[in-house]
């Protein structure tokens, strides 16, 4: 067993013990270290929660009973900003520990009576361990397929643009639009983040459409346009089995539906479209607009202009247009600069 526990120690685990009984912790703090545990003992249950959020610990061992607030209400603070720290409560009587609900409730791992022997303690610490190195093994497991799995979804991505010359440099672009837009809207860096990657995959199910059709230069039959307005659907498949893209599948998804419900796949409206998707929807459109394509150069900045207006409310939401187009009035040199990096 203690060869067990060094090898812990050894893994980098650090054990954070919680009890306003001075006595308590000298006495834990000896055994743990006897055991080779990197140990901290902490007196102050809020000075204990400041700890936690300055510095990495793998498991705390908690007191229920204490001064001024309780074992339980430390939890609740800790759990408001660390979902992972595995803690052990403590408590001196069994009929004064919380109610089972209470410790599901606040994902306390485990409970254990004080006793003055610290075998039964000892074990628990070690079992809980080795749940948390088995957790990050897992971590690290599926880190590694998320990225796996990203870089082949980059290489789909990189595959539509080589397909279509338009493509290419298209969604770079509308990323960056998404997120100059997102800015000037006010959106927290959450929703900005989201923009940026949904701009960037927001064509991926190109890449089921037929080059046949996706580089025609002439016009369209209604067979073939019904194929292209496939791939939101085609894209959504893609990721959505992904937990990293599940942020972004609102974008994939309806980045071509209409303010007034003409749109596609879903034909929804107004602020039952995605917010997100819908300052994407703009920004698809403008670069569509001020790209140059095999059949025609791209617009004059008057005419997309008349364009974004003219369809405020129909193709747009109004309010997100307006932006855009205040954008282009009064920082159009943000737009050059994404156009002449991409």
């Amino acid at each position: 067993m203690r060869k067990n526990m060094v090898s812990a120690q050894k893994s980098g685990f650090k054990v954070i013990a919680v009890d306003d009984e001075q006595g308590i912790l000298d006495s834990l703090s000896i055994f743990m270290k006897r055991s080779g545990y990197d140990f901290v003992g902490i007196t102050s249950p809020l000075e204990a929660i400041e700890r936690v959020k300055q510095e990495h610990f793998d498991l705390m061992v908690l007191d229920f009973i204490m001064e001024p607030i309780h074992g339980d209400k430390v939890v609740e603070e800790i759990r408001k900003f660390n979902k992972d720290l595995y803690i052990l409560l403590l408590t001196g009587h069994k009929d004064l520990a919380p109610p089972l609900e209470t410790i599901h409730k606040l994902d306390i791992q485990g409970y254990c009576e004080k006793s003055d022997k610290f075998d039964q303690l000892l074990l628990l610490i070690e079992s809980g361990l080795k749940s948390v190195e088995q957790m990050k093994t897992i971590n690290d497991i599926n880190h590694e397929l998320e990225n796996a799995y990203l870089e082949s979804i980059e290489i789909l991505r990189h595959t539509v643009e080589a397909k279509d010359p338009y493509t290419k440099g298209h969604s770079d672009r509308v990323s960056e639009y998404s997120v100059l837009l997102g800015k000037k809207l006010n959106l927290p860096d959450e929703d900005i983040d989201i923009l940026r990657v949904g701009g960037l995959f927001h064509d991926i199910g190109k890449i089921g459409i037929p080059d046949s059709i996706l580089l025609k230069e002439s016009k369209l039959t209604d067979e073939e346009y019904n194929k292209i307005k496939e791939h939101p659907v085609i894209g959504y498949n893609i990721l959505e089995h992904a937990s990293m893209f599940k942020n972004i599948l609102d974008i994939v998804k309806h980045h071509h539906e209409r303010f007034d419900g003409n749109g596609y796949p879903d034909k929804i409206t107004g602020n039952n479209i995605p917010y997100l998707a819908r300052i994407v929807a703009v920004c698809d459109s403008f670069d569509a607009m001020t790209s140059k394509r095999s059949y025609r150069d791209s617009l004059d900045m008057n005419i997309v202009k008349d364009e974004i207006l003219k369809n405020l409310g129909s193709q747009f939401d109004p309010e997100i247009g307006i932006a855009f187009l205040d954008i282009i009035d009064k920082d159009f040199s943000s737009i050059e600069a994404i156009q002449k990096k991409f």
